[in-house]
């Protein structure tokens, strides 16, 4: 399971919508080490005022490496922590995740990340199993 989903949270859902700002901090707290990532990532790409902020650096263990992967692989998570940040997210790999800003989404940088040869470029022998 990827989410610790509260009886509170578990009952919104059942009578309606759920509120997004619940869902996020349910993803923070289930999913901190991607949470964590993300949300410095932010910080350096609003600090930093580059084009974007990318993490190149592995998780510390297959733990944080499954957390990352469950938070952008599920379109609700993914999109619920754009929509929070105020980002675009990218992603390449088991852990290069890349923040772009909202309206970088279909410009040239964020379209040269995300496309096949970058993916390709990108690629190692140690990726082959994460």
């Amino acid at each position: 399971m990827s989410l610790d989903v509260s009886p509170q949270l578990l009952a919104e859902a059942e009578n309606g919508d759920v509120r997004e700002e619940d869902f996020v901090e349910t993803v923070r707290t289930s999913l901190p080490y991607a949470y964590d990532l993300i949300a410095g990532l932010v910080t350096e790409l609003r600090v930093g005022g580059a084009e974007f902020a990318d993490n190149q650096t592995p998780p510390p263990s297959e733990r944080e490496r499954g957390q990352l992967l469950r938070a952008l692989s599920s379109d609700a998570i993914r999109s619920s922590l754009e929509r929070h940040f105020g980002v675009a997210l990218a992603f390449q790999n088991c852990h290069r995740v890349a923040v772009f800003p909202l309206q970088a989404r279909g410009g040239e940088r964020y379209t040269r990340f995300t496309s096949p040869r970058s993916q390709v470029l990108n690629q190692s022998p140690e990726f082959r199993d994460c």
